[in-house]
């Protein structure tokens, strides 16, 4: 059974900068790609970038790149989000999800073409 999980949520001031984990477990394959999203309140669930578990292939939403990267972890089944330049805006609800279904390209950063989520945790960005 898959299972995901991400860390590192927390509060963070105005231009600082947060790293999240996403750990993956439990796929038959030995390859999957690992998406990261947020939903602010009230608002819908917004992709922001994936990657394979593989290779550093990535695809990133274009209103995001630059201030958040996404990288792949010394383990096959860690991924993880470095968020700089962090805004008021940007205090969501972050996500990883995991797929072995998924290709690196466009439809990576929508939130229907996974179905194993994690909890998720919680950025605010706060003076």
């Amino acid at each position: 059974q898959v299972h995901v999980e991400e860390s590192g949520g927390g509060l963070v001031q105005p231009g600082g900068s947060l790293r999240l984990s996403c750990v993956a477990s439990g796929f038959t394959s030995d390859s999957f790609v690992i998406g990261w999203f947020r939903q602010a309140p009230e608002q819908g669930r917004e992709g922001i970038a994936c990657i394979s578990n593989t290779d550093d292939s990535s695809y990133y939403v274009d209103s995001l790149k630059g201030r958040f990267t996404v990288s792949r972890g010394d383990t096959k089944n860690t991924a993880y989000l470095e968020m700089n330049s962090l805004k008021l805006e940007d205090t969501a609800v972050y996500y990883c999800a995991a797929s072995d279904l998924v290709e690196v390209k466009p439809m990576c950063i929508m939130p229907t073409w996974f179905h194993d989520w994690g909890q998720g945790t919680l950025v605010t960005v706060s003076s």
